[in-house]
């Protein structure tokens, strides 16, 4: 079994820990600077997205050494095709914000292509601004053959652009198989509507069945073989002569016009599965109601589930590199299959661990890549400080600030909000220092911030123990109450304490609803019938 998460560039966790031919369905949908928000992991609880933007993927939206070397990466490769393929966008495009998003997602789709099994497929999410350059991106790699649809969903009502042109209300998610051939595939149908239904079976047999009556003749007039009389009437037939037979027998054969007309079969409404999906999907609409997490681009888990019960099976292994908040994952676990998730972001990462722990409280996955101890959390502090930040934030339950490209630091590493009194919303500050020697400064600092931001709350989590200066000096700061009690104002914690389970001492039944959604309870899901 394997339902993992891991946190780095996916592109390394691709070549270092997921072997060739190893998973069974992959679904991406990663982030493109036509919408300037698409990082936005929520929003406030007062709409606004400002405090909580964050811009992991800003550098591959503009040309600069990371583009050139993902594109020499290409030229180098293997497959001839796509190197040529991206060596001619190249020509075309430039060195432009498009041309190095191309070049940073075709490095990745080799890769992804390196570890799908020969009966795989792909699934690639994105937006008319782009999708036409990723299907020639996903033509060179997996090669044309292999395509298998281009799916229209529509996301939404039509909205904006209307006194400029038509308005847009629609993805593009394409698909592509590793091998044609041996593709997995499990139909799956829409059920029939019943008004409809009439009207189309509109016969009844002696025993009350509806049915209607199809045709026989088969759309390919070249068929020898299948040319032959039946009934008095010869026509290149559907079917063999001994297969007409055996149906005819079955009474499932109908001459009309009193015995003169052309056999037609007579096919029962009962009998029908439904109708078969198509690639224009436009019965799920947007994550909304209890399914809403306050994550701007959360895909509905409708949507994940109807690709993942197409293109893979029980226990198949199925792997969303870009997973944002999750929704892939989790439609995964609810299905019954395993599943591994990878971010840039530690904010992400924390985000599924508790979207999954919510929806499935039973359920055991690993993590890897974020610090599991006060070692790690030193070594990623001296990596990277925004996701330092961004990281310990999570562990009291807050939203980190800002993006690393936000301007002046303006004291605040962390939000979290909470409702003393379950109607009005206040806001708490929460302060992060990765240096070892942190004086009373910082709570200073804090204090002020809190004023500033007429804060009543605030949290410093720091490495070293706090000095006794430090601790007089946030006593000083007074008390919080309220209906769930009464609670320092300002609060230092370790992440030593932080990693013992240690939380701060918050209005918790109030302050975690208020900061994030829980994800509704579900049940895993059987399905029942496969068709390879």
């Amino acid at each position: 079994m394997t339902k993992a998460l891991y946190y780095g560039d996916n592109l390394e966790v691709l070549r270092e820990s997921i072997a060739d031919e190893s998973i069974d369905l992959i679904y991406l949908d990663p982030p493109f600077n036509s919408n300037a928000t698409y990082n936005v992991l929520f929003k406030s609880p007062t709409g606004s997205d400002a405090e909580a933007q964050i811009e992991a993927f800003e550098d591959t939206w503009h040309w600069g050494e990371q583009a050139e070397r993902a594109f020499d990466e290409v030229l180098k490769s293997a497959n001839t095709n796509a190197a040529e393929l991206l060596r001619a966008m190249r020509s075309f495009l430039g060195e432009s914000d498009m041309m190095a998003y191309l070049a940073m997602m075709a490095v990745r789709l080799l890769e992804l292509h390196r570890v799908l099994k020969p009966t795989g497929s792909l699934y690639l999410h994105c937006d008319p601004t782009a999708s036409h350059y990723l299907k020639l991106l996903l033509d060179g790699i997996f090669g044309a053959p292999n395509f298998r649809n281009e799916i229209v969903w529509r996301r939404s009502h039509p909205k904006g652009h209307a006194f400029t042109r038509f308005a847009s209300n629609h993805d593009v998610i394409l698909c592509h198989a590793k091998d044609i051939t041996q593709t997995r595939w499990n139909a799956i149908y829409n059920p029939h509507d019943p008004e409809t239904a009439a009207q189309q079976y509109s016969l009844t047999d002696e025993n009350g069945r509806r049915y209607q009556l199809t045709s026989l003749l088969n759309p390919n007039p070249d068929r020898p073989n299948l040319t032959y009389e039946f009934k008095g009437v010869t026509k290149v037939w559907r079917w063999t002569r001994e297969r007409m037979l055996e149906e005819d027998r079955k009474g499932r054969i109908v001459v009309p016009r009193e015995g003169k007309g052309i056999p037609r079969y007579k096919r029962y409404l009962d009998e029908q599965e439904g109708i078969p999906v198509s690639d224009f999907w436009s019965d799920i609409g947007i994550a909304a109601g209890d399914e809403r997490l306050g994550y701007p681009t959360q895909k509905p888990i409708a949507l994940l589930e109807r690709i993942i019960s197409a293109s893979s099976n029980a226990n198949d292994l199925v792997l969303d590199p870009f997973c944002g908040c999750g929704t892939a994952v989790h439609a995964a676990e609810k299905l019954g299959r395993n599943w591994i998730g990878i971010d840039i972001t530690c904010l992400a990462i924390g985000l599924i661990e508790r979207r999954l722990k919510d929806a499935f409280p039973d359920i055991k996955f690993e993590v890897h890549g974020t610090p599991k101890a006060l070692e790690d959390a030193l070594d990623l502090a001296k990596r990277d400080k925004h996701q330092f930040q961004w990281w310990a934030v999570g562990l009291v339950d807050a939203r980190p600030f800002a993006g690393k490209k936000k301007g002046a630091d303006t004291g605040i590493d962390g939000i979290f909000y909470f409702s003393p009194d379950g109607k009005k919303t206040e806001k708490g500050i929460v302060s992060v220092k990765g240096g070892e020697n942190i004086g009373v400064n910082a709570v200073r600092e804090l204090h002020s911030v809190m004023e500033r931001e007429k804060a009543p709350m605030g949290i410093l989590i720091e490495i070293a123990l706090p000095t006794r200066t430090m601790e007089k000096e946030a006593a000083a700061v007074g008390m919080y109450e309220c209906e769930a009690g009464t609670f320092p104002r300002l609060q230092i914690i370790t992440l030593a304490e932080l990693f013992q389970g240690r939380k701060p001492k918050l209005p918790l039944g109030r302050q975690a609803a208020a900061t994030f959604k829980a994800a509704a309870r579900e049940e895993r899901a059987k399905q029942e019938k496969l068709d390879l």
